[in-house]
C-alpha cells in the first residue's frame, strides 16, 4: 500500500534510448521479469553500486564493464544472483556473452542487473531463451512497461521524468527504480536507471552521479538492511542538440541539480511504497556541527524499530525518539541546547518536555499520513534530510513469506 498519490508519468522518448521486456517466468509469470535497455554508440554510463561485501554477481560485472563504453544493460527480476559463487558469475557474463550475441556487441558492453531472492542460481537458460523477444519489443516510449519489469515487492512501478532547458534547447531526463524492502542504501533491493539525451563525458557523468546519489539514495532507509544488488545507474545518450555538458559550463549547475532532482523524487517513491508502510517520515537534522553527525543522528531515529511501530500505531511516544538521538554517538552534546519537534509541535526544549506541549498536539501530528520529525541539535550549520516509514504488521508477513 503507497502513502500518497504515486500514478507513473507520461515519460516522452529520450532519443537514442530504446527499452524492451519480456517474461521468462523466473518466480512468476503475471507479468515481464526482463528489461532490456539499450543506447546508440557514443552514449556515456555511470553507475554507482553497492557496498554490501557480498555484492552479487551481477554488480561485479556490472562494475567491470562500466569502463567499456556500455550500449546495453540487461535486467532481470525474481532472482537476485547473490550468494552463489563461481557458478553465480559464470551465469552473468553467460547472460551477457549471449546478447551481446545476439545485438552485434562485446559482452563487456552489456551491464547485467538483478534483483529478488538471494542464494538461488539464475535460471540462465531461462533468461536467454526470451532475449530475442525482448530485443523484438524495443521502443523509446516502453518506459511503463520497463518499470514493471523490475518490480519485486513494489506495489506500484515507479518512474520521473523532467525536462531542462540548455542554451534555449531540451535536455530530458527519465528514471525508474524498484524497491521496497531490504532499504538502507549504502553506496539501496533497490534499483535506478535513469536515461538521458545530454553529451557529457563519462567521467563528469560519473562525479555528477555520486552526489547525486549520496544525497538521495544514501538517504532513505526502510527496513536498515543493505541489499547485495543495490545500483544506481545512468545512460546519457548524447542526441540532444544542446551544447555540451562540461564542468567548467554554466550548464553544469542546471545538469547536476536536475539530477539530483531525478535521484531524490526517485528515492523518495522507494519510501511511499515501503514494505507494509503506512506512513512517510521525514526526519530532518539541523544545527549539527557537519554533514556526517547530522546523518547519523537522523538514521539512528529512522533505523529505530521502537520509532517506526510508534508511528505506524500513531503513538506520539516521543521519548523514543529522544531515546535515538541520545544514543546516536553524538560526541559533547549539551542536551539544554537541543530542540525536537513533531511537525511545527515542539516537544522537547531546555533538556525535557517543552512547557507548552501537550499530549493532543502530538497526536494531531501523529494522525497525519506524511510527518516531518526536526531535531535541532544546537551545535553548528549543518542540515540534512533522512527519508523512512512506518513498520506495520505487513512488513513482518510481507517478509516472512518472501520465498513463499
Amino acid at each position: 500500500m503507497a502513502v500518497g498519490q504515486c500514478d507513473f508519468p507520461i515519460m516522452p522518448s529520450i532519443t537514442g534510448i530504446t527499452l524492451g521486456t519480456t517474461n521468462a517466468g523466473i518466480k512468476q509469470t503475471a507479468r515481464d521479469d526482463i528489461l532490456l535497455l539499450h543506447a546508440v554508440e557514443g552514449a556515456t554510463c555511470a553507475g554507482v553500486f553497492t557496498q554490501n561485501a557480498f555484492c552479487a554477481a551481477p554488480v561485479h560485472v556490472a562494475k567491470a564493464n562500466l569502463a567499456h563504453a556500455p550500449r546495453w544493460f540487461l535486467i532481470n527480476s525474481g532472482n537476485a544472483n547473490a550468494g552463489t559463487g563461481e557458478l553465480g558469475m559464470q551465469a552473468a557474463l553467460s547472460s551477457c556473452e549471449e546478447l551481446a550475441k545476439l545485438a552485434g556487441n562485446a559482452p563487456n558492453q552489456v551491464l547485467p542487473f538483478s534483483t529478488g531472492v538471494i542464494g538461488q542460481l539464475l535460471p540462465v537458460a531461462k533468461i536467454t531463451a526470451v532475449l530475442p523477444a525482448a530485443i523484438a519489443q524495443l521502443s523509446s516510449d516502453n518506459w511503463a512497461n520497463a518499470a514493471k519489469a523490475i518490480m519485486t515487492t513494489d506495489t506500484f512501478p515507479k518512474g520521473v521524468t523532467k525536462t531542462i532547458s540548455i542554451a534555449g534547447e531540451t535536455i530530458t531526463f527519465n528514471g525508474i527504480s524498484k524497491g521496497a524492502g531490504m532499504i538502507q542504501p549504502n553506496m539501496a533491493t533497490m534499483l535506478g536507471f535513469i536515461a538521458t539525451d545530454a553529451k557529457i563525458q563519462q567521467p563528469l557523468l560519473q562525479q555528477c552521479l555520486a552526489l547525486a546519489v549520496e544525497q538521495s539514495f544514501n538517504r532513505i532507509t526502510v527496513d536498515g538492511d543493505t541489499s547485495t544488488n543495490d545500483a544506481c545507474v545512468i545512460m546519457a545518450s548524447g542526441c540532444s542538440v544542446a551544447p555540451e555538458i562540461t564542468a567548467d559550463s554554466e550548464h553544469y549547475p542546471v545538469f547536476a541539480d536536475a539530477l539530483m532532482s531525478v535521484c531524490k523524487q526517485l528515492a523518495e517513491l522507494i519510501i511511499r511504497d515501503g514494505e507494509g508502510a503506512t506512513k512517510l517520515i521525514r526526519i530532518v537534522v539541523s544545527d549539527a556541527s557537519n554533514d556526517e553527525e547530522a546523518v547519523r543522528v537522523a538514521k539512528t531515529i529512522a533505523h529505530s524499530p521502537l520509532v517506526k511501530t510508534a508511528f505506524f500505531a500513531s503513538d506520539p511516544n516521543w521519548g523514543r525518539i529522544l531515546a535515538a538521538v541520545g544514543r546516536a554517538g553524538v560526541e559533547n552534546m549539551v542536551l539544554e541546547d537541543v530542540q525536537l519537534y513533531l511537525g511545527d509541535v515542539c516537544i522537547v526544549r531546555n533538556g525535557g518536555c517543552a512547557d507548552d506541549y501537550t499530549e493532543e498536539a502530538g497526536q494531531a501530528v501523529m494522525n497525519q499520513q506524511e510527518i516531518t520529525v526536526t531535531v535541532k541539535l544546537g551545535r553548528g550549520t549543518a542540515s540534512q534530510e533522512v527519508l523512512t516509514c512506518d513498520f506495520s504488521y505487513d512488513y513482518v508477513k510481507i517478509n516472512a513469506e518472501y520465498r513463499t
